[in-house]
C-alpha cells in the first residue's frame, strides 16, 4: 500500500511541476507532528493583524484520525485563515474550524515577508499525542513508516493520503488554471510522547531520520529542507518533569540535525509560556511560526 502511494505521489507531483505555465507557482510546505503542531493558541487572543484570510496563501489540512482506522486524508484547498488548530476537522467537502491556531499563520506571514515574490501553499497533517515509535503510541497513534501492527495503518498512512489528496488537485486556488507546486520545506514539531517511553527515546534519532527521509520521498524531494522544533518542558508535574526522558529526545533531535545536512533546529521553544502543562500559550505559537520561517529561509538560502 505505502509503495503504491509513493509511486502515485511521484507521478502526480511530476505532472504538477510540468503543468500549464499560465497557472500559479506555489512553494509548498508540509507541517506535521503532534499537539504542539496542531496548535493550542486561542484565536480570540490573536492580534488584529493576524485575523482574517491570508490572501495568496493556500492550505490543505488533512482530517486527523487514529491508527488502525480507514485511511483518511480528507481535506480541501482553501485560503489560510485562523482555526487550523486543535479541534479542526474536514470531511473533504467542508472544513470545521476550531477556536485554536498553530504555527501556520505566522509561518506563512513571515515567509511572505522573506520571499515577497512567492506564493505559498501549506499541507498540514498532525495529530495530538502521537509518537514516532509504536512503543509510545498509546491510543493516539504512531508515525513510523514501517508499522505492521493492527491493520497496518498508522499516522504515516494518513499523512500519505493527505498528500495524495492535496496533490491530486491541479487548480488549488480555483482560478481555472493548473497550478505548479514546488516542495520547499518541512516543519516538524513532535517528540514529547516518545520522551515518556524509555525505548522510544533510545531509538528516537534513528526513527526521526527514517521518518523525515520518507516524508521527503513522498514529495519526491530528497533534499527538502526540514526545521525541527525542539521539545521543551513546562516543569509543571509532580516530579517537575512532564517528559521523563525529554533531555534525551532533545539531544536526539540535535544529533539528527547535525548529521542531516539540510536541517535546522528551532530552539526558541525553551522560552515560551504554557497554557497548560503540555502546550505553549498563544504568544508562543505566534513566535514559533516566525522562528520556523527563519529556519526554513536560512536552509533555502544556503
Amino acid at each position: 500500500m505505502k509503495k503504491t502511494l509513493f509511486v502515485l505521489l511521484a507521478v502526480i507531483l511530476a505532472a504538477l511541476q510540468s503543468c500549464n505555465p499560465k497557472g500559479t507557482e506555489y512553494h509548498l510546505y508540509y507541517l506535521g507532528g503532534q499537539s504542539n503542531m496542531d496548535g493550542y493558541g486561542y484565536v480570540s487572543q490573536l492580534p488584529s493583524e493576524l485575523t482574517g484570510e491570508y490572501e495568496g496563501i493556500m492550505i490543505y489540512h488533512g482530517n486527523p484520525v487514529g491508527d488502525n482506522t480507514t485511511i483518511d486524508g480528507r481535506g480541501l484547498w482553501t485560503t489560510l485563515c485562523p482555526g487550523h488548530g486543535a479541534g479542526f476537522a474536514s470531511d473533504g467537502t467542508a472544513n470545521t474550524y476550531s477556536d485554536r491556531f498553530g504555527v501556520e499563520l505566522t509561518f506563512a506571514g513571515r515567509m511572505k515577508e522573506l520571499f515577497p515574490d512567492e506564493k505559498i501553499a501549506i499541507v498540514k497533517y498532525s495529530r495530538g499525542g502521537t509518537s514516532i515509535d509504536t512503543a509510545a503510541a498509546g491510543g493516539a497513534g504512531a508515525w513510523l513508516p514501517t508499522y505492521t501492527g493492527g491493520n497496518g495503518i498508522n499516522q504515516y498512512d494518513h499523512f500519505l493520503a493527505t498528500v495524495e489528496g492535496a496533490l491530486s488537485v491541479g487548480d488549488i486556488d480555483g482560478d481555472g488554471k493548473t497550478d505548479r507546486l514546488i516542495p520547499s520545506g518541512i516543519l516538524w514539531m513532535q517528540g514529547e510522547s516518545d520522551a515518556n517511553n524509555d525505548y522510544a527515546t533510545s531509538v528516537y534519532k534513528e526513527n526521526l531520520a527514517t521518518l523525515i527521509d520518507s516524508i521527503r520521498k513522498a514529495f519526491s524531494t530528497p533534499g527538502m529542507p526540514v526545521a525541527i522544533g525542539r521539545i521543551s518542558d513546562s516543569h509543571n508535574d509532580t516530579d517537575s518533569l512532564v517528559w521523563t526522558f525529554g533531555d534525551a529526545v532533545r539531544e536526539a533531535q540535535a544529533r539528527f540535525v547535525a548529521e542531516d545536512g539540510n536541517a535546522a533546529l528551532v530552539t526558541s521553544t525553551d522560552n515560551y509560556g504554557y497554557s497548560d502543562k503540555w502546550h505553549y500559550d498563544s504568544e508562543g505559537y505566534i513566535d514559533l511560526g516566525r522562528e520556523f520561517a527563519e529556519a526554513i529561509a536560512g536552509l533555502r538560502r544556503r
